[in-house]
């Protein structure tokens, strides 16, 4: 943080015209990348044939392989820990290593903020001498550390209450009586109806929350009993993407990251506006992630925050990206569908629905024309539907503008009951 920073923002950066922060990463991610490929073994696979110096904008970064949490997990098991994606050893390069749910392991490096959630912390009114009951997990997992080490960096103090054991919590809250609070916003609303239940006063004034969906009608009851929350983006990979601020307008991406809207199963952008896969690409030397499919669906709010701040916002999440499906024994792959749509420039948008009447798996591709169908057209799409998914299929041309705006590539609406 800048020591002339604003009460409002963390540091200067947040407020940076958008073009001077788009030349200071890309001017930064030549050397990013090349230090990914000279200490992280995938990244020297992976990059082998891409010279660093010649990725300086986003068409050039789009031109690399984005690479989904399933073949991180993949590699991490032919190669523990951490697959090669890491450029550190143990030691004092490592200070922790935690584990998601796969497992997949992920290095903590030494840096202060590691993860970068000050910011996060600051824009839901964080400050020095708060004092924070932080109810994320400090095993296995680094949400605990995560939320701690970026409130030691603004200047908090911090209570390690982790998850459960709510009794106990209820009696820290009413003999320490903490300001602020981290964690899940369900397990915040449990804290409170047991604070009520008992007869304790809820002393929470302010909270950043994470790791499940916030729903606008719980922010509004939290507010009402005089708890101020917002919400956070982050993943035990990446760490901070987005934050909420005041404007409550979207969720601004944090600093230090490149973000990326990509349609679903592809290495493709989407157009502004559109929900994709949410692909990050982070500038940390201990983990140096390059287009790191997070599986998250999201899309760009256009324009910029009301609260002043000028980096992109995300609508927040907005589904999983994985549309893979099973049909009729058969994986089916969304970059599968983006293959029969890439060989026919007549269409414009696409989405397979799976059905099954009778018990018995149907698949139609619904395409969306720019102008009329060409005669022909539906028959020649079949059968590229059938060569590349092995599969047969039908097609159906409905009109523009028909398909929602949900990242779906692939739309499963089996039933089995």
């Amino acid at each position: 943080m800048t020591a002339n920073h604003s009460p409002l923002y963390f540091d200067d950066r947040e407020t940076w015209d958008p073009e001077q922060r788009e030349r200071d990463l890309f001017a930064r991610l030549p050397a990013q990348l090349a230090h990914a490929k000279a200490h992280a073994p995938a990244f020297a696979t992976l990059l082998a044939d891409v010279d660093p110096q010649a990725v300086t904008d986003r068409a050039a970064l789009a031109q690399l392989p984005v690479v989904r949490k399933s073949e991180l997990l993949e590699r991490q098991k032919a190669a523990r820990p951490f697959g090669g994606f890491a450029a550190v050893q143990w030691g004092r390069s490592c200070l922790r290593v935690f584990a998601s749910p796969g497992p997949i392991y992920e290095p903590e490096g030494p840096q202060p903020d590691y993860y970068r959630l000050a910011r996060a912390l600051w824009a839901a009114g964080f400050r020095e001498g708060d004092l924070v009951h932080n109810t994320f997990a400090y095993h296995m997992t680094p949400a605990g550390s995560m939320m701690e080490t970026a409130a030691h960096a603004i200047g908090c103090t911090v209570f390690p209450a982790g998850v459960g054991q709510t009794e106990l919590q209820v009696q820290a809250i009413a003999d320490l009586q903490p300001n602020a609070y981290t964690g899940t916003p369900s397990f915040l609303r449990i804290l409170r109806e047991k604070c009520e239940a008992t007869g304790v006063p809820c002393t929470f004034r302010k909270a950043l929350v994470s790791g499940e969906a916030f729903p606008p009608a719980l922010q509004q009851e939290l507010a009402a009993a005089g708890v101020d929350a917002y919400q956070a983006y982050a993943t035990a990979d990446i760490g901070l993407i987005a934050y909420e601020t005041a404007a409550r307008a979207g969720l601004v991406v944090g600093e230090d990251l490149i973000v990326e809207i990509v349609r679903p199963g592809t290495n493709e952008p989407v157009p502004e506006g559109e929900v994709g896969e949410v692909v990050v690409t982070t500038l940390n030397p201990t983990y140096p992630l390059i287009r790191f499919g997070t599986g998250d669906l999201s899309a760009v709010i256009p324009g910029r925050s009301p609260c002043g701040r000028t980096n992109m916002r995300l609508k927040g999440w907005l589904g999983r990206a994985d549309q893979t499906a099973k049909i009729r024994g058969m994986f089916v792959h969304p970059a599968q569908v983006q293959q029969v749509v890439r060989r026919f420039p007549e269409i414009t948008r696409a989405r397979l629905v799976v059905t099954n009447p009778d018990l018995k798996d149907e698949m139609t591709l619904q395409c969306e024309t720019a102008g009329a169908v060409p005669d022909g057209l539906g028959e020649q799409v079949a059968v590229a539907l059938k060569e590349i998914t092995k599969l047969r299929g039908s097609v159906a041309f409905v009109p523009a503008g028909t398909l929602p705006n949900d990242g779906k590539v692939i739309d499963d609406q089996r039933r089995y009951s």
